[in-house]
């Protein structure tokens, strides 16, 4: 059996691009950083953490997660709609990186990867960023912002895998268990 331990949304989407023979688990994991940990050893940090709970001989169970870093800094989701802006201002008009790190086990055999994109935004004016928060999108989305929907007009362009952005990079997700 395939278990996506991933509580979004959109992981479950993307995920029926590769099999529609999954089960959803989630667990209720810490997910605190270690202190210093860079937006890559994050995410792949969390998508083993995620999925970890779940491994047993016979299954295979893929854990992912999503951070957007500017500067070196984690943006994860904002915590209310004062904490969005501040999140959206700050990557107003400059080029940000979104990760995805991925933790696949099968049969007690674990690996991971993660995969970054580059996102550039246009320069936000105050009404856009407060006409973008009155959808309510930005409220659970790491970095404050869904490229998959009312977001997408925020971004001037990307320079990756587009589905990375939304959550789960299918194609390297794809050929990674076929190697497994």
């Amino acid at each position: 059996m395939m278990i996506l331990a991933s509580q979004s949304p959109r992981r479950r989407e993307l995920l029926k691009y590769i099999t529609d023979d999954f089960a959803v688990k989630v667990s209720d994991v810490d997910e605190t950083l270690p202190n210093g940990a860079s937006p890559s050893a994050a995410v792949v940090y969390l998508s083993q953490i995620k999925a970890r709970p779940f491994a047993a001989v016979g299954d295979t169970v893929i854990g992912a997660d999503t951070v957007v870093a500017i500067d070196g800094k984690i943006l994860g989701k904002p915590t209310d709609k004062a904490d969005a802006a501040a999140m959206l201002r700050e990557l107003s008009g400059k080029t940000h990186s979104v990760f995805t790190g991925v933790t696949v086990i099968k049969d007690n055999h674990e690996r991971s990867f993660y995969c970054e994109t580059k996102v550039k935004f246009y320069p936000l004016t105050d009404s856009e960023i407060e006409r973008y928060i009155a959808t309510g999108e930005p409220l659970d989305k790491a970095g404050a912002y869904g490229i998959q929907g009312y977001g997408s007009l925020l971004v001037e362009g990307i320079e990756g895998d587009y589905f990375n952005v939304v959550g789960l990079p299918v194609s390297r997700l794809n050929r990674f268990l076929m190697e497994m």
